[in-house]
């Protein structure tokens, strides 16, 4: 039996129903992450892009746009068993550059940005809040690293009872291999992984309705 067949055969990889009020969240496309001068970063110059394309069009329908960031105090390096694993994100200081949203994301003043301490967006924020304040049925998620932060967030949008759409070439990794083989798991458990050509059709066809 085929992988594919595995899953299917085991009831994984059904579709995801789409609402009529989407939302995306941009996970993590700060300076520390994007700009390769630093070492926790790699070029994510494409999923950037490909991101703008959606919440560029996103925004102007009212559609709720979200950033995230991961921003730590000096008093807490020390102290988070995360940063002992991943001793690299102890360089994302609250007010450095490295934890500032990328400006060719193309965020607006009006976009929130949800400040957190782990990996997903949920865990210990406002974002579960913000997003039924706004009547968000349905998540967009993108932006980086899809292995770690990207995951996580999507499978708490779906424990937070979201709907989740995984534009794959809106998300980044440092290497190829964990990036598709997350792609692959989401796609089989949480969420319908698709493009931003197709999430932008989507997008476009709710506003035509309205």
């Amino acid at each position: 039996m085929s992988q594919q067949e595995t899953y299917k055969t085991a009831g994984f990889g059904q579709p995801v129903p789409r609402g009529i009020r989407p939302g995306i969240v941009v996970v993590d496309f700060t300076y520390g992450f994007t700009d390769t001068t630093y070492p926790t970063a790699a070029d994510m110059t494409t999923a950037i892009a490909a991101t703008r394309q959606l919440t560029d069009i996103a925004r102007v329908r009212g559609m709720p746009v979200i950033y995230t960031t991961i921003a730590y105090h000096p008093g807490e390096l020390n102290k988070l068993p995360w940063l002992r694993k991943a001793t690299g994100m102890a360089a994302l200081i609250e007010g450095s550059r490295l934890v500032e949203i990328d400006a060719a994301t193309g965020i607006q003043p009006g976009d929130p940005v949800i400040t957190k301490k782990g990996a997903s967006a949920f865990h210990g924020t406002s974002l579960a809040a913000l997003l039924t304040g706004a009547g968000v049925d349905t998540l967009v998620v993108a932006g980086a690293t899809t292995s770690g932060c990207v995951r996580a967030t999507v499978v708490d949008a779906v424990q937070s009872g979201f709907n989740v759409m995984v534009p794959a070439d809106c998300c980044a990794d440092r290497a190829q291999a964990p990036h598709e083989a997350n792609l692959y798991d989401m796609h089989q458990k949480y969420a319908d992984v698709t493009d931003a050509d197709d999430i932008e059709r989507w997008l476009i066809s709710l506003s035509d309705r309205g």
